[in-house]
């Protein structure tokens, strides 16, 4: 399938939606990545100072276990990321720390390279989104949930 051609809106609405979901996650998915790994740091790093962080997704701060952490984003992870690895290098850095069960903790200078990584987020969205006005956005975002719902998937 040719991806690079003006297509006709009576063409495109032929086309198949798996497909283009695919390409547009992996494009997406790839780009943020990249712009990430340009300002130093990894996606699957992110995740886990979020991940453990009160101030974030940690409902409650407690340290978890590379496998607990590995359970809490089974929805979003790669196949690719290695979150044992990932953790050791942020150890390195001093942004987590190990106790005796092997629990991994957000230090406070974790807890600051958090707030310095999430900063970048709303400069990487405005590039994906460049020439998209937030309508059309809404828009794809309602469509998508609507084939998911089409198709019994669930909406995590």
């Amino acid at each position: 399938m040719t991806t690079d051609q003006q297509m006709t809106d009576a063409e495109l609405a032929g086309q198949p939606a798996a497909y283009w979901t695919r390409l547009a996650y992996e494009a997406t998915i790839a780009f943020t990545r990249a712009q990430q790994a340009e300002r130093g740091f990894s996606q699957p790093q992110f995740w886990l100072l979020r991940n453990l962080s009160k101030n974030d997704i940690s409902p409650d701060g407690q340290g978890m276990t590379v496998p607990e952490l590995q359970q809490a984003m089974s929805s979003y992870l790669r196949a690719e990321d290695d979150l044992a690895a990932e953790a050791e290098v942020l150890v390195e850095l001093g942004w987590l720390s190990r106790d005796a069960e092997q629990r991994l903790w957000i230090t406070e200078a974790g807890e600051a390279a958090r707030n310095d990584l999430k900063q970048h987020a709303p400069a990487i969205r405005a590039l994906i989104h460049q020439g998209i006005d937030d309508a059309d956005y809404v828009t794809t975002m309602k469509v998508l949930q609507q084939l998911i719902r089409n198709t019994g998937g669930a909406m995590a």
